[in-house]
């Protein structure tokens, strides 16, 4: 299509030169004559260009028609392509006498090709200026969505200093628990290597078997050290598990009740709620006391007493997210009940379930502390922290403390860093304190 001057009207724009498209295409194939990223009536070559992009001597001279008008100085090449311009209806371009070029469908370049730089952020062409912006080198991609949101989440947690430091001791006792085996210098475990010789010695005792005792030795000649890092690894191990179970049981009551409603609803909240009125400790107590001691059985019993705390923090999230609009068009599809609750529901109340629980972990700890304490937890072959404790209790008004002391501050420890740790994640999932 031609465009015609209508009435004589002035342009915004005096017209110019008319500019080739960058790609040649097929009824337009470049010739000798025709500049590669120039005006038709260019004079140079079109070849790929096997030299440096940067010259150090004047170009040859070129005719007239090669200047440009204005600046007097070689005419810039590269010319934005006319089906690639704005819509604003500046610099309208008047229409050649033949089909136009498909603006999303342009020929590639040649291979090689003279107008690219190579690598090192050179100037795009000879007749540019030169100071003229580079090229930007190629750069990594952005990070994952997963990334971006720990590295904000790690910048709001360390603005408190105390919280920094619980997790740094969380972590110390974490990898301390993990390495024991090869960083203590004694097994517990182990009755054969123990010396009743060495039994209840002062802290910096060199015992027989050579290697100096730096926290003392308790009744049965332990390495309190030794002991009191195994201790930690049975409580971590003992109150990771059973939050983890108490979790995933009272998480499924919770949702499974807000999702159902009706009976279901009232049958699983109204035991939960029973529950909730008895002390933890006291259902603990009675569970052991019928199940008998063992790991196994401290677990069940641990996960007895916690599980509601979990059903009663899930239901109630899901029954506000159950009210949100996304969950009723989640189910307009319809799609299944499984994949609502899965897909939508549960990530949503995943916040809240996770602050507590690091704090039932921690209560977990002290509640299998507590019971090995009364020795109605782990036997006396797996020494817990509460067993080291009471195993020294009896010594106090002897002058011998450190055999109860060093146990209750690792535990102390242990359980206050833990707490502090779940309140900073839960002052961080709060929406009401984000500044």
């Amino acid at each position: 299509m031609v465009l015609f001057d209508a009435g004589g009207a002035d342009l915004p724009h005096p017209a110019r030169a008319e500019p080739q498209p960058l790609q040649a295409g097929d009824d337009d194939p470049p010739g000798a004559g025709g500049h590669a990223g120039g005006d038709a009536d260019g004079y140079s070559e079109v070849r790929p260009r096997r030299r440096s992009v940067r010259t150090h001597h004047p170009p040859p001279p070129r005719v007239a028609a090669d200047l440009h008008p204005a600046r007097h100085r070689l005419r810039p090449g590269i010319r934005l392509h006319a089906g690639l311009r704005g819509g604003d209806g500046d610099d309208l371009l008047l229409a050649w006498r033949r089909q136009a070029d498909h603006r999303q469908h342009h020929l590639a370049r040649p291979s090689r090709d003279g107008r690219l730089p190579r690598a090192g952020r050179l100037p795009l062409r000879d007749d540019q200026p030169r100071r003229r912006s580079l090229l930007r080198p190629a750069r990594s991609a952005a990070p994952p969505r997963g990334a971006r949101v720990v590295k904000a989440f790690w910048r709001e947690y360390r603005e408190n200093w105390i919280a920094v430091i619980a997790l740094a001791v969380v972590v110390l006792v974490v990898l301390a628990a993990l390495l024991a085996p090869w960083i203590t210098p004694q097994d517990p475990y182990d009755l054969a290597s123990l010396d009743l010789m060495d039994a209840r010695r002062p802290p910096g005792f060199v015992g027989s078997n050579g290697y100096v005792h730096w926290l003392g030795t308790d009744a049965q000649g332990r390495d309190l050290l030794s002991a009191i890092i195994h201790g930690l690894r049975i409580s971590l191990q003992m109150g990771i598990a059973a939050g983890l179970v108490a979790m995933t049981i009272g998480a499924t009551l919770g949702i499974l009740s807000a999702h159902a409603g009706g009976w279901v609803e009232a049958a699983i909240m109204r035991v939960v709620d029973l529950q909730l009125s008895f002390p933890a400790i006291l259902l603990a107590l009675v569970l052991v006391a019928v199940l008998g001691q063992g790991k196994s059985q401290l677990i069940i019993a641990l996960v007895a007493a916690q599980y509601a705390y979990f059903a009663r923090t899930a239901y109630g999230a899901a029954t506000a997210e159950r009210q949100k609009d996304y969950v009723e068009a989640a189910h307009a599809p319809p799609l299944p009940s499984w994949r609502v609750v899965l897909r939508h529901i549960l990530p949503n109340c995943l916040p809240p379930l996770i602050v507590v629980g690091t704090v039932q972990v921690a209560n977990a700890i002290a509640l299998e502390a507590t019971l090995s304490f009364l020795g109605l937890g782990l036997p006396p072959t797996e020494p817990s922290l509460g067993m080291l404790i009471a195993n020294g209790f009896q010594y106090m008004m002897s002058g011998r403390t450190w055999i109860s002391v060093y146990p209750g501050i690792a535990l102390i420890l242990l359980i206050v860093a833990i707490n502090i740790v779940g309140d900073q994640i839960r002052d961080q999932f709060n929406p009401r304190l984000r500044r």
